[in-house]
């Protein structure tokens, strides 16, 4: 029979270099992991493979390599960066007689640390169940199957299927209360929806900078640090800009490489601000030597949350770390598409209001759009917004409305309630009687 061991905190890091990514900045940025989960990294063990032992992931010489590594430097925990099977984790823990942790379990751990606001806190949970749920796998001795004989014959239902069965009951529970948070997350974007207030969030690879960011915008008090995953409560605030206009700015969760599926789809409530906001403000370490690779990876994430069609600004922060001055870069068409700032600094952040004015401006929407008869309701939306102009049912029923709006009013009304039609130019050729081309 074997028992998990327990935890400690004097660490040994695996890396294993199998050709995909980096090794050296893959172990550079799993010991900033180990460290913002509180390890003692007291050594470290590197090797190649081109595809994984299917017993330990790592093969039989470099466990011993490894044992061996633990007894010299008295250390009680194993951090692989990598993920393992249920099986091979198992494997692992019965060979070294100490707790192995994969990249999954170490992320999960430091979410567990960081969780402040009661949603959060739901939310690691229900991705730290899920987790385990995928443990229960031949792993440890209480799970055992009860054994025969007088006195020890049990009521026809194993340990594993037990705690599986409680497993499953707290996981329908923690997503029924997970979703009464979304319906209140939902009012109260319908109500700054009804303020006509543009909705931006802030989004990046974790400690890039984004907290930093967002307590010189919006004077706020979140907690930020030189450290993976410092915050993951998600905060909005109301920010003044440029010319008079306002908007919400919310600060979102950290994303890595690998993030886990567990924790994208635990935390896809607090993701819906990235997904419901007008613009994505994406938060890039510029003194970061891989840094475009960490952009591709935020953009991966963004894909994977149906987020990659909201209109994005790039910030490239920590630019006093490159000695670069504050610039605003442009498209062809003059629309600022990067600023270069240093929120640690506060140099560049004027450029900053001015470019998230800009691309958040009321900027006028003003022509035709056809419904069908059965799109009353998308009708009575555009009524609500106070922006028709003029209106017609043609011969065949559909619905021409001649309206002006504000594009972003648009641009939602296409992304969240499911407006299809394009907006049309007027002309003489279509314009109702009553209405005048501009």
């Amino acid at each position: 029979m074997f028992d998990r061991p327990g935890g400690g905190e004097n660490a040994i890091l695996v890396q294993v270099d199998d050709g995909v990514v980096d090794a050296d900045e893959a172990l550079r940025e799993f010991e900033a992991l180990a460290g913002s989960a509180g390890a003692v990294v007291v050594a470290r063990q590197t090797g190649r493979r081109r595809r994984p032992d299917p017993r330990t992931y790592l093969g039989g010489g470099k466990v011993d390599e490894l044992r061996e590594a633990m007894q010299a430097h008295g250390a009680d925990l194993v951090l692989i960066n990598h993920d393992l099977s249920p099986v091979q984790e198992r494997n692992l823990e019965h060979a070294l007689q100490c707790r192995v942790l994969d990249r999954t379990g170490l992320i999960l751990d430091i979410f567990a640390q960081r969780a402040r606001s009661h949603e959060g806190k739901l939310q690691v949970e229900l991705a730290q169940l899920r987790h385990l749920a995928s443990r229960l796998v031949r792993g440890w001795s209480h799970l055992e199957r009860q054994k025969g004989g007088i006195g020890l014959r049990g009521p026809g239902e194993t340990q594993l299927e037990l705690d599986r069965r409680m497993l499953g009951t707290r996981i329908r529970q923690l997503e029924k209360r997970l979703a009464r948070v979304r319906q209140q997350r939902d009012q109260g974007r319908k109500a700054r929806r009804q303020q006509d207030l543009p909705a931006v969030s802030l989004v990046g690879y974790t400690n890039a900078g984004k907290s930093t960011l967002f307590n010189r915008v919006a004077a706020s008090g979140v907690y930020a640090a030189d450290q993976l995953f410092a915050t993951l409560d998600t905060t909005l605030r109301r920010i003044e800009l440029p010319g008079g206009e306002a908007a919400v700015i919310a600060d979102t969760v950290g994303f890595i490489r690998d993030l886990p599926p567990q924790l994208v789809a635990a935390f896809r409530s607090t993701l819906e601000e990235v997904v419901e906001a007008e613009l994505l403000v994406h938060i890039i370490d510029a003194a970061d030597p891989i840094r475009e690779e960490n952009a591709r990876e935020v953009e991966a994430v963004l894909e994977a949350l149906g987020a990659d069609e909201v209109p994005q600004l790039r910030v490239y922060n920590k630019i006093d770390a490159r000695g670069v001055a504050p610039r605003i870069d442009r498209d062809d068409d003059g629309r600022p598409v990067a600023v270069w700032l240093s929120a640690a600094t506060g140099a560049g952040l004027d450029l900053f209001h001015a470019a998230i004015a800009e691309r958040v401006s009321a900027e006028q929407a003003r022509g035709l759009i056809r419904l069908s008869p059965a799109e009353g309701r998308l009708r009575a939306r555009f009524y609500a917004l106070g922006d028709v102009l003029d209106e017609r049912i043609t011969e065949q029923g559909a619905i021409e409305l001649v309206v002006e709006l504000p594009a972003r009013a648009l641009a939602r009304l296409h992304r969240h309630e499911g407006l299809t039609a394009e907006l049309i130019p007027l002309t003489d050729a279509n314009l109702p009687a009553g209405a005048v081309a501009h």
